[in-house]
């Protein structure tokens, strides 16, 4: 059976781990040529093995998405070697919670480097890329999806400049959604909450702590949950545009 994805390609970056591979599996399983993006080659080489065995079609890039020039670099790449570009999916990201007062600027600097800038550089890299998909490619239609957070919708404390991260990533995505929507180039936005992943290992040992004891006993996320929103939103028909996502475990209350 054809693949919704057949004829496409994408690009993932955090593609290492926890979203970001469930999400470049999913997209390859479903048709896609898929290129990951992320700092750890290693883990990433050994996702690109996982999708050729499943018959799927991977580009390994070693990016630091931060750096301007490695996420112009991947994107180009991209495009080059897999002969277009029509999904993005800016999925790299780092949560370093704590208190505001006293904290460690080098942390918030790391944040801001990451999940805001590392958005920023890959989406102007792309946009021209999926201004010509949509004009020109059979599906009359690309894709940009941006992966925030409910921390995008919701102020905790302990958690001020991951909120400010990605309250950002969320203006930034209505933003550009208004300006591109008549031009056939559809950017959403998903918010997971909370979702088990590696995200929550760069933390200390008591905020680790802290977030299993909140949600002892509760069934949180998965990485495929969000993958499958993700895919969700790019196989729609052109004329149909999932603006966002905000996807909690049923028992999170925020």
């Amino acid at each position: 059976m054809a693949g919704a994805l057949d004829g496409t390609v994408a690009l993932v970056t955090g593609a290492s781990s926890g979203i970001g591979e469930a999400t470049a599996v999913s997209l390859a399983d479903n048709g896609a040529a898929v290129a990951i993006a992320a700092r750890r080659t290693e883990r990433l080489d050994a996702v690109a093995d996982r999708i050729r065995d499943r018959v799927g079609t991977a580009l390994s890039l070693g990016a630091d998405v931060s750096d301007r020039e490695q996420a112009r670099a991947a994107v180009e790449r991209t495009a080059s070697e897999l002969g277009r570009l029509d999904i993005l999916v800016n999925n790299a990201g780092l949560m370093l919670l704590g208190p505001i007062v006293d904290a460690d600027f080098e942390n918030w600097r790391r944040m801001l480097d990451v999940n805001v800038e590392g958005v920023l550089n890959c989406a102007n890299a792309a946009i021209p890329h999926l201004l010509r998909a949509a004009g020109e490619g059979p599906r009359g239609v690309a894709d940009m999806v941006n992966v925030s957070s409910v921390a995008g919708r919701v102020v905790r404390r302990g958690s001020g400049i991951y909120n400010l991260t990605k309250h950002g990533v969320g203006a930034f995505s209505e933003s550009l959604r208004q300006e591109l929507a008549e031009r056939q180039v559809r950017v959403s936005l998903v918010e997971p909450g909370a979702t088990d992943t590696e995200l929550q290992l760069h933390n200390s040992p008591e905020i680790q702590k802290a977030a299993a004891e909140r949600f002892a006993g509760k069934q949180i996320l998965d990485a495929d949950d969000i993958a499958d929103a993700i895919l969700y939103i790019v196989s729609r028909p052109a004329y149909v545009a999932i603006n966002e996502i905000l996807i909690r475990p049923t028992a999170q209350d925020n």
